[in-house]
């Protein structure tokens, strides 16, 4: 299946999604986090569906696979973010955002082994 656009992509799509949780999660955080988890874990969200859209964009498959790549570290390094608030503000509720870098996890590892 040919996709026109990378917005035609459910992974993107659900990588915007995340970005959108990542984003009501951070607000529930202290303010004293907004230059430290805060900054961090919107960075590391905002790059998931931002590297899978350059990547699409790119002249070849290899250039493509790096990109996807990137947004692979990227969901890596979120879901460690959200392991440390899960462990410093047991009060904050994960488990929504949780699932669904699970599900986005889960499609950036199935359209890299597909494009391999």
């Amino acid at each position: 299946m040919k996709f026109d656009s990378f917005k035609d992509l459910i992974v993107w799509q659900k990588s915007i999604v995340l970005v959108k949780e990542i984003y009501v999660l951070t607000n529930l955080l202290p303010k004293c986090e907004q230059f430290c988890l805060i900054d961090q874990m919107r960075r590391a969200a905002i790059s998931i569906p931002s590297n899978i859209a350059e990547g699409y964009r790119r002249k070849g498959k290899q250039e493509y696979l790096q990109f996807l790549s990137i947004a692979n570290g990227s969901s890596a390094e979120l879901e460690t973010q959200i392991i440390l608030v899960q462990e410093i503000y047991t009060n904050i509720d994960t488990s929504t955002v949780t699932q669904t870098l699970i599900e986005v996890q889960k499609m950036l590892c199935s359209l890299i082994f597909k494009l391999k």
